[in-house]
């Protein structure tokens, strides 16, 4: 049996990265910060532990490393997903917002990769980072979201380089817009209506619509089966065409 962590399960992208790979066999352990979500996303399936605290620091992340190693012996693939977007151009970014936004989107899978290191190289396993489209081309209002975005794609990147000839594959997935929570979010911040946003985000895609959850799920349980052994340190973006 194989074991993945997924952080930031509690909605959205994480929920249905959590309950993909339980319904194709894995054992999950689901952290967030939503003890109430995430007793929801474990009622899925019986395959599903959850972890509910912040992930605040490299203490943290170590602690939930450990967790995970005491429930299940190992840890075959880390999914980093957690992530918060706070819009604003550099000039609008408070210092507070920039290490806000860089902690939780930056510091958090690195600090959770070094923890995890040891335990992917003894099984030979992948680390998925959940990045965003605005990582590989940058966007609107939004300095220090696509700026630790980026920073996730080329740490991606570097660690891809180092353990490589170690048997460990490290990729990012590049979402564009997903119908999730942080989506509604983004809209109630803009001052827009759920609907008037998803109407102007999906008429800004190529495709016409934005990505289902489930959508980038299936991307993650691809790159962390033996089917993608090959592709090692890429940053794959998955918006209908909204990168072309």
């Amino acid at each position: 049996m194989s074991v993945v962590l997924v952080t930031g399960a509690s909605s959205g992208i994480g929920a249905a990265i959590a309950v993909t790979f339980a319904e194709n066999g894995w054992d999950v352990m689901a952290a967030g910060r939503d003890e109430v979500r995430l007793e929801e996303v474990a009622d899925v399936s019986e395959h599903i532990i959850t972890w509910a605290g912040e992930l605040g620091s490299a203490e943290d992340c170590e602690e939930l490393v450990a967790d995970t190693i005491d429930e299940f012996g190992e840890i075959d693939c880390l999914v980093n997903n957690a992530g918060i977007i706070l819009r604003g151009t550099v000039s609008e970014t408070t210092d507070a917002d920039w290490r806000q936004t860089m902690a939780v989107n930056l510091d958090v899978p690195f600090f959770l990769s070094r923890a995890a290191l040891p335990y992917l190289l003894r099984s030979e396993g992948s680390i998925v980072n959940i990045a965003s489209d605005w990582g590989l081309r940058g966007g609107e209002r939004a300095a220090a979201y696509c700026a630790s975005k980026g920073g996730l794609v080329l740490l991606t990147r570097a660690m891809a380089r180092d353990h490589a000839r170690d048997g460990l594959r490290i990729n990012a997935i590049c979402p564009g817009d997903v119908d999730t929570p942080m989506l509604a979010a983004e809209a109630e911040a803009e001052g827009m209506e759920i609907d008037e946003y998803m109407a102007e985000a999906s008429e800004a895609v190529p495709s016409g619509r934005v990505a289902e959850p489930e959508e980038v799920a299936s991307l993650a349980l691809f790159l962390a089966s033996d089917d993608a052994a090959h592709i090692n340190g890429t940053a794959i973006a998955i918006d209908g065409g909204g990168g072309a």
